[in-house]
């Protein structure tokens, strides 16, 4: 299994082990970082009831933006975990800005070895982490004991168009998402698409942020400069495919009914 830095960095778009201990300083601007507050708050309401009683888990955290928006509209409980102090920090000051301190509990702590204790969730979030735990089949399988027996996942992710020629490392063509779904057993009852104007938007304000804070680094830390540079290009890659190439959706998956 990689290191838990590893894993973070793969799920922040890089694999440069130096630039680990930047991180915090180059996403110091932003409270949300990838999954939409909002579309997995529409979610919840359409796909569940009695929202006060909710337990969500929130893996992969962040900086907290979604439970704490989770919590502050819908008074549902949520359980987040993320491997960086900072963003953990950070969330739990947010909470209680919000005044929802009392129902969002964040750690710091490895999400890959946290869930094998975990269980009783009624929903659980996975905000663009990426393939922390595998492909979808490993994923489901492995997070399966967390959620109650009517519980289901949030997943925001993206995935190729079957009739695209395009490929890249760990994403999936969309026909070998759904087998790989169905595989372990669950189903995909809902799949919102993000529109792409509104992703490159999304996109464009975290990059202008990222950009002024590496571009700091830089003047601070002249000997370190092709790190940032990297990073930045990195990104700008990522975008492109994100907005121009792949599908971007949130995806919504409980486990099969018996009999079905």
């Amino acid at each position: 299994m990689e290191s838990i830095q590893e894993s973070v960095l793969k799920t922040l778009d890089s694999s440069e082990k130096e630039l680990y201990r930047f991180f915090s300083y180059i996403l110091q601007d932003l409270w949300e970082m990838g999954a939409s507050p909002e579309e997995i708050i529409s979610l919840v309401k359409k796909h569940s009831a009695g929202f006060d009683k909710l337990k969500v888990l929130d893996l992969g955290c962040g900086k907290g933006a979604v439970s704490v928006k989770l919590s502050k509209e819908l008074g549902c409980n949520c359980y987040g975990i993320d491997a960086v102090p900072e963003f953990v920090e950070y969330a739990r000051q947010k909470a209680r800005e919000f005044n929802v301190g009392n129902r969002c509990k964040f750690e710091t702590g490895d999400i890959r070895e946290r869930v094998k204790e975990l269980s009783g969730f009624d929903i659980v979030v996975l905000g663009a982490i990426g393939p922390v735990f595998g492909d979808y089949y490993d994923t489901l399988t492995k997070l399966s004991g967390c959620i109650n027996k009517n519980g289901f996942f949030i997943i925001d992710d993206g995935y190729i168009n079957d009739n695209s020629d395009f490929s890249y490392p760990l994403i999936l063509k969309e026909s070998d998402l759904k087998n790989q779904i169905q595989k372990a057993e669950m189903e995909l009852i809902d799949n919102v698409i993000i529109d792409s104007d509104e992703q490159r938007d999304v996109d464009e304000i975290i990059f202008k942020s990222i950009k002024k804070r590496c571009f700091e680094l830089i003047e601070k830390y002249p000997d370190k400069q092709n790190i940032f540079f990297e990073y930045l290009k990195r990104q700008e890659s990522e975008n492109d495919i994100i907005e121009n190439v792949i599908t971007v959706a949130v995806l919504v998956v409980k486990k099969k009914r018996q009999g079905v």
